[in-house]
C-alpha cells in the first residue's frame, strides 16, 4: 500500500469511533464539531491547498445569494470551470494539488447543485427513476433554486406546498459547516445538504440501530482487504507500463487486466464500505424503510420518521442506510449488463449524474445521452486522456448490448437465454477489465499500447455486436428508438 492510501485507510477508520461519538450528540454539537473535525483532516493532508475548497465554496454561496432562482446551472458552470483551473494549477507556476485536495474538491463540486430539479421527474439512466437527486455544493445550489420556485409558487397561490427538499436557505457559515463536515468528505459517499440537516436534527438518535447494521455491512472488507494486498502483489500495475510486458504471450497480455480490474474493485469495496460505515455509526442518512429512500438522494416519502399510533405512542420503526449506500459489491460483480453494473458502482455519484447531466443531453437519445454523461464524468474524474478513452467506450457496450438484446436475446427460450446472460456477463466483466486499463494507466500512450497489445478486443466486439445484433433485428429506426426508450 503507498503512505497516501495508508492516510486514506486511518481516516475512514478513524471516522467509525468518532461517528459514535457524535450520535447522540445536541445538533449545535454535530453541526460545529463535525465541521471542525472535517476542517482538521482537510488542513492536516491539503495543507495550503485547502484554499480551493474555500474558493469554491465562497463562490457557490455568492451565485446562490444573488439569484436564488436560477443558481443551478450557474454553480455547475462555476465548480466545474473552477476544476480546470484546479487541474491546471501547475501552468501557473502554482504548487501541485495533492491527492487529497483532489479528493475533497471532487466531492465539493457534487456538494453545491441540488435542488433546480428536486421535484422534476429524472430519465432513470443510473437509479430508477427518483424524482429528486443531486452532488454537494452543486447539489446545494438545486436544493436553493427549487426552494425558492416553491416559496415563490406559493405567494402566487396562496397556498402551502409539501416539500422533502430544504426548509429554509443555508446562510454562509451553515454553508461552510455543511461543506467541511468530516462525514464523506474524501471518499464519499455524495449526500444532500437536506440529509445533513436531517441528521443534525435527528429524533431520539438513541433508538436508531447503528452496531448491528455497521458490524453486518463491514463483514466484507477484511476478505476484499486481503485479496487486495495478495493479488497487487502478484500483479502490479506498473510491469504493463514496462517494455518486457509486451514481449510477453498474447493470452497472458489479454489475462492481466483480469486482476488489474480485480485489484481496483477490491481497493473501492474496502473504501466504501468503511466510508459507509463511518456514516452508519454516526446514524447518518438513517430513514425509516417505508422512507423509500434512494442512494445519494434520501428519502422519497415524507415525515414517516414522525409517524405515531392513533392514541399517540411510538410505533416501531425499522430503519434504513439506503441513503448513503455507495456500492452494491454483488450486484457490481455479479449483474449481467454494463448498464446494471454502472448503477451498483459509486451509486450516489451514478444518481447525481443521471439527475444533472443525463437528463440535460442535449440529444434526447440513450446512446447519445450514455456518452454526453460519460465525457462529463470523465471531466469530473480529471483531465487524464485514460479517463475519457475508458468512459467514452461505455455507451459502445450500451449500444452492443442494446442491439444483442433485441436482435438475439428476445428470440430464444427460456434455457437459451439463460446461456446468452451468462455469456453477456462473462463479456461485460471482460469489457469492464479492458476500460479500467484506461483508468489506471491514464495516459494516452499508456492505455492505447495495451489496447493495441490485445488488439483492441473489446472496441472489435462491441462493433461486431452492434453489426450483427442490426441483421438480426431488422426493424424500422421507430422501432429501435422506442427500444432505446425502455432502456431509459
Amino acid at each position: 500500500m503507498s503512505p497516501d492510501e495508508i492516510t486514506y485507510l486511518c481516516v475512514l477508520l478513524l471516522s467509525i469511533p468518532v461517528g459514535f461519538l457524535f450520535k447522540n450528540a445536541s445538533s449545535h454539537v454535530k453541526q460545529w464539531c463535525g465541521a471542525a473535525v472535517g476542517l482538521f483532516v482537510v488542513l492536516m493532508t491539503c495543507h495550503i491547498h485547502t484554499l480551493h475548497s474555500v474558493v469554491t465554496i465562497l463562490g457557490t454561496w455568492l451565485i446562490v445569494k444573488i439569484s436564488p432562482r436560477s443558481c443551478h446551472f450557474m454553480a455547475l458552470g462555476w465548480t466545474f470551470t473552477y476544476l480546470f483551473f484546479f487541474r491546471t494549477v501547475t501552468y501557473y507556476n502554482l504548487p501541485a494539488p495533492t491527492s487529497f485536495t483532489n479528493a475533497v474538491q471532487l466531492l465539493l463540486t457534487l456538494k453545491t447543485q441540488n435542488n433546480a430539479d428536486a421535484q422534476q421527474p429524472t430519465s432513470g439512466y443510473e437509479q430508477g427513476r427518483d424524482p429528486r437527486r443531486g452532488h454537494k455544493l452543486v447539489s446545494l445550489a438545486n436544493e436553493v433554486q427549487e426552494f425558492s420556485r416553491s416559496k415563490k409558487q406559493e405567494v402566487a397561490s396562496f397556498t402551502s406546498h409539501s416539500s422533502i427538499g430544504i426548509t429554509k436557505l443555508p446562510n454562509l457559515t451553515e454553508v461552510f459547516l455543511y461543506s467541511y463536515c468530516y462525514i464523506g468528505l474524501m471518499t464519499g459517499p455524495f449526500y444532500r445538504y437536506k440529509t445533513y440537516h436531517d441528521w443534525l436534527h435527528q429524533i431520539n438518535a438513541q433508538d436508531i440501530p447503528s452496531w448491528k447494521p455497521m458490524m453486518a455491512r463491514l463483514k466484507p472488507a477484511p476478505v476484499f482487504g486481503v485479496l487486495f494486498l495478495i493479488i497487487s502483489y502478484y500483479f502490479p500495475l506498473n510491469y504493463v507500463k514496462k517494455d518486457e510486458f509486451y514481449e510477453q504471450a498474447f493470452l497472458f497480455r489479454l489475462f492481466y487486466m483480469v486482476p488489474i480490474f480485480f485489484v481496483f474493485r477490491m481497493r473501492f469495496y474496502v473504501a466504501w464500505i468503511f466510508a459507509e460505515c463511518g456514516c452508519i455509526a454516526a446514524a447518518f442518512g438513517a430513514y425509516p424503510v417505508t422512507a423509500k429512500s434512494r442512494s445519494g438522494g434520501g428519502p422519497t416519502i415524507e415525515n414517516v420518521h414522525l409517524e405515531r399510533s392513533t392514541d399517540g405512542a411510538k410505533i416501531d420503526i425499522e430503519y434504513d442506510y439506503e441513503t448513503i449506500k455507495n456500492i452494491d459489491c454483488y450486484g457490481a460483480d455479479f449483474c449481467v449488463k454494463v448498464k446494471d453494473g454502472m448503477r451498483c458502482w459509486n451509486m450516489s455519484v451514478q444518481w447525481w449524474l443521471a439527475q444533472y447531466i443525463y437528463k440535460n443531453s442535449p440529444i434526447k437519445s440513450f446512446v447519445f445521452g450514455s456518452a454526453w454523461t460519460m465525457l462529463i464524468s470523465a471531466y469530473w474524474h480529471g483531465i487524464h486522456p485514460g479517463y475519457y478513452l475508458s468512459f467514452l467506450t461505455i455507451p459502445l457496450c450500451l449500444a452492443s448490448e442494446g442491439m444483442m438484446d433485441m436482435g438475439l436475446r428476445c428470440h430464444l427460450s427460456d434455457s437459451g437465454k439463460l446461456v446468452f446472460d451468462w455469456v453477456h456477463w462473462f463479456l461485460k466483466m471482460r469489457a469492464y477489465d479492458y476500460m479500467c486499463m484506461g483508468f489506471v494507466l491514464l495516459t494516452f500512450s499508456d492505455t492505447v499500447r495495451y489496447w493495441k497489445s490485445i488488439y483492441f478486443a473489446i472496441h472489435v466486439l462491441a462493433t461486431f455486436f452492434i453489426i450483427l445484433g442490426r441483421i438480426l433485428a431488422p426493424r424500422a429506426p421507430g422501432n429501435y428508438k422506442k427500444e432505446e426508450k425502455k432502456q431509459d
